[in-house]
């Protein structure tokens, strides 16, 4: 990909005559470098892509510069088992388990509820400032995780959401991803209980309709600059605010230090019997897909 291309990066807008607040989002490298970590099937693969350009969009709306943002699905007897992501500062990360004899029995494409059943999605909010935590959960209703995104926010903030996604796999074998996420604000809160706010609202159903105009193939296109998406669905409003942007990374944390010092926290006795007949403790990072060998030493067994 040459350097021209908008990738890897959330660029946040507000539309202060209609109450709105939007991100667009590209993902690319980072995408790819997620993905290539795992070596998932097409269906599993074009679903992570999509929980992180997710992940991405709602994220990055996230003012408090440490807080983190996880996206979970999960259900007992689909194909997928679990699908988790997270973003934090600009950095993202997920991974899925499944059972690949279910996923063999599916079809080629499957959908989301051939992929999970009856499951659910449950997003979190932690603050890092204040320590505050906040978990909402729905059914996983709806054809894509996008429009499950959008029940969320209906059912759990009371926010009028448009979420939109694309994914393409481009000709040299690499992923792009984009999305758009539009909200109407609330005309006021007390709490967590938004005030005035109607899915009917005049503002809303025309900020509404302007987004959906917006393509699948427009968002997954890295020639495109976001700015440019922006100004094509709203150049006749009167004023436009676009925020700071935000760019994206591959963001696992672990390291043999930080689990040496988790390990660490555990009886010495407990830890030995974690260790292999070698004395090695091995801790496989489900989001990197890396094993990580820790000797089990006095120097963090007390």
């Amino acid at each position: 990909m040459t350097k021209d291309l908008d990738l890897d990066r959330a660029l946040g807008f507000t539309i202060p005559a209609r109450n709105a607040r939007g991100r667009v989002v590209r993902l690319g490298p980072v995408l790819d470098e997620i993905l290539a970590a795992h070596a998932y099937p097409p269906a599993i693969e074009a679903l992570l892509a999509e929980a992180l350009t997710l992940a991405a969009l709602i994220g990055s709306t996230l003012k408090d510069a440490g807080g983190q943002l996880t996206l979970q699905a999960q259900t007992d007897n689909g194909v997928v088992k679990l699908l988790v992501c997270d973003y934090r500062g600009g950095e993202l990360r997920g991974y899925v388990q499944y059972d690949a004899d279910l996923l063999a029995a599916a079809p080629e494409a499957p959908t989301l509820f051939a992929l999970f059943g009856a499951g659910y999605l449950a997003i979190t909010f932690d603050q890092a400032a204040t320590r505050e935590r906040y978990q909402g959960i729905v059914p996983l209703d709806g054809a894509t995780l996008a429009e499950a995104a959008e029940n969320y926010f209906v059912q759990s903030e009371q926010i009028p959401t448009l979420v939109r996604l694309g994914i393409s796999r481009r000709p040299d074998g690499t992923h792009v991803s984009g999305g758009l996420f539009l909200q109407h604000l609330p005309e006021g809160e007390n709490g967590r209980e938004r005030i005035h706010t109607r899915l009917d609202h005049p503002e809303w159903e025309h900020v509404n309709a302007l987004g959906r105009t917006m393509g699948v193939d427009e968002l997954a296109d890295p020639s495109l600059k976001l700015d440019v998406l922006v100004w094509r669905l709203f150049n006749e409003e009167d004023e436009i605010r676009l925020l700071p942007e935000t760019a994206m990374v591959r963001g696992c944390r672990c390291s043999p230090d930080y689990i040496a010092s988790v390990l660490a926290k555990f009886p010495a006795e407990e830890q030995r019997s974690m260790a292999d007949e070698d004395g090695m403790i091995v801790v496989d990072c489900a989001f990197c897909a890396r094993k990580f060998p820790v000797p089990v030493t006095d120097h963090y067994v007390s």
